[in-house]
């Protein structure tokens, strides 16, 4: 039995477990709704990381305009070391990624 149908209008239409890779539709049915909430928290973490880049803008732009410059390096430092801690050496590149992206916005 094909687990690949076509609808009405003609289009081909897969089956959950062929979407998930699962061979079980139990696996795909658990696959699908820990997949919604991965979508979920992606959404979140976005929100999080374009919330964080504006505070970023704010202090840069109150630090350069002090005569200060816009990066703090010592502050950079201890962001990718609590990153480090917390997630262990990918935590650094991840780091790295989000300082990236809140330099030079202002």
């Amino acid at each position: 039995m094909s687990s690949i149908t076509t609808s009405p209008a003609g289009n081909t239409v897969t089956t959950p477990a062929e979407r998930t890779g699962a061979h079980t539709d139990e696996a795909a049915a658990l696959i699908g709704g820990a997949r919604e909430r991965i979508d979920t928290l992606d959404d979140r973490i976005i929100g999080l990381v374009q919330e964080r880049m504006a505070v970023s803008a704010v202090i840069q732009e109150a630090r350069i305009t002090s005569g200060g410059r816009r990066v703090n390096l010592s502050r950079e430092t201890a962001v990718l070391s609590h990153y480090r801690d917390a997630l262990g050496k990918p935590g650094t590149a991840l780091a790295m990624t989000l300082l990236e992206l809140c330099r030079g916005r202002v």
